[in-house]
């Protein structure tokens, strides 16, 4: 059998305060999904989920006997978060789904480790480790782990009908851990359910989304959903602009270590089309910073290579560089995917390169006069001192930010007679 007790995550002592809590007097606890997947796949673990045959009003009951902080985190779901030296494991009784709607479940707590088994999505997220590193697979998904197959237990369309936004995880999974061509069975039951996408809350599917995006390479998951029709119902603005830039991006983030930004690799796959991008951000409930990022990105510039140091300090000024920073990456990483069967592209990516340097160190220069100096000459407050500012201050641009305050003054002078 395959065990994990030697994992270091495995010998946490706050987890074994866990298991020696729920394995007490006939219960059982028993680590589950992420933490078992990804110290299978050699990856970093983080969250710990714990299954357990015990309700949650007995897991609140022993913990608070042994002094354990247990926070009712979802009570109604089974769930209760137990916190072991700043460390929170979430606990949760086995279930099995009463009734279904495709965006929520009713559920009844029971004590069949199979049946909690099979009502999950993946079978490579179904995998139990118990307080002795045994890993218990009821599902298959060991061996799916090992061939990087990305399957729904059972009957794909059921596990799809259960909750619509499993569609959506089966991509971002695929992103991260499948291998070779996803699962026929699963993308068929995607393309079948891809409209029952529309009845999802939009704050569930981008965060879906955002996953999927931040994943190292997401370009095949991409290439599938778009070859199924959910990437299209999703994000109808890439139908025309097409995913053809991603590869060249993922190749650039990792040859210049760039940490994967999912809002960049948005911006690569939709137009920059200031007006659809604010549709796109209010459809989906982006944070304020999200649609602040596309609409910065939308408004700014478009880059020259071949621009001057000084005219380059002038569009930073007047654009900002954040806007800037995005059109350069974008064209930087669509340059050297060409630049291998092209000496221009090559040339052209140096450039930028060169310009996207100078964008993230720049800092925007103060301009040395304000509007008390423009009234100190004897302009009331009001709109002329804002014209008049304003016109100092593209002269002052336009020379390069050469002129001091003591030759702005004294220009004013001239403004104001």
């Amino acid at each position: 059998m395959t065990n994990l007790a030697h994992a270091a995550w495995f010998n946490d002592p706050a987890l074994k305060r866990v298991f020696a809590l729920l394995n007490a007097d006939g219960g059982e606890g028993r680590v589950v999904g992420g933490a078992v997947r990804n110290s299978l796949m050699g990856l970093d673990v983080s969250d710990i989920d714990v299954a357990t045959s015990l309700t949650p009003d007995v897991v609140i009951e022993r913990a608070k006997a042994v002094g354990i902080k247990a926070v009712p985190t979802g009570v109604e779901h089974g769930t209760v978060t137990l916190v072991i030296d700043r460390k929170p494991f979430e606990v949760t009784t086995l279930r099995a789904d009463v009734e279904t709607d495709g965006r929520r479940a009713k559920v009844a707590f029971s004590t069949d480790w199979q049946t909690d088994a099979e009502r999950r999505d993946l079978t490579i997220n179904a995998l139990y480790v118990d307080e002795h590193g045994e890993v218990v697979d009821l599902v298959g998904g060991l061996a799916d782990l090992e061939k990087r197959n990305i399957r729904f237990i059972g009957d794909a369309a059921t596990r799809i009908s259960e909750d619509y936004l499993r569609v959506l995880r089966f991509f971002r999974f695929f992103a991260y851990y499948g291998s070779g061509r996803p699962d026929a069975d699963g993308l068929r039951a995607c393309a079948a359910a891809r409209s029952k996408l529309q009845t999802l809350s939009a704050e569930r599917v981008w965060s879906e989304m955002r996953k999927l995006l931040s994943a190292d390479d997401p370009g095949r998951a991409l290439l599938w959903m778009r070859t199924v029709g959910t990437l299209t119902e999703i994000l109808p603005e890439t139908e025309k602009w097409g995913i053809d830039a991603i590869p060249a991006l993922v190749a650039t983030e990792q040859a210049l270590g760039w940490k994967p930004d999912p809002l960049l690799r948005l911006a690569s796959i939709v137009p920059p089309d200031a007006a659809r991008l604010a549709a796109m951000a209010e459809r989906l409930k982006f944070a304020n910073a999200e649609a602040a990022f596309f609409k910065t990105w939308a408004n700014a510039a478009p880059v020259n290579d071949e621009i001057s140091a000084a005219a380059f300090e002038r569009l930073l000024y007047r654009n900002g560089a954040e806007g800037i920073v995005t059109r350069i990456k974008l064209a930087l990483a669509v340059a050297r995917g060409k630049a291998e069967d092209d000496m221009k592209e090559m040339a052209r990516s140096a450039r930028l390169n060169k310009l996207l340097d100078h964008a993230k160190r720049w800092v925007k220069p103060a301009f040395p006069v304000n509007g008390t100096d423009v009234m100190a000459k004897g302009i009331p407050s009001g709109r002329q001192v804002g014209e008049t500012l304003s016109t100092l201050e593209n002269q002052w641009v336009e020379e390069n930010f050469s002129s001091d305050r003591a030759a702005l003054l004294a220009r004013l002078d001239g403004l104001t007679k």
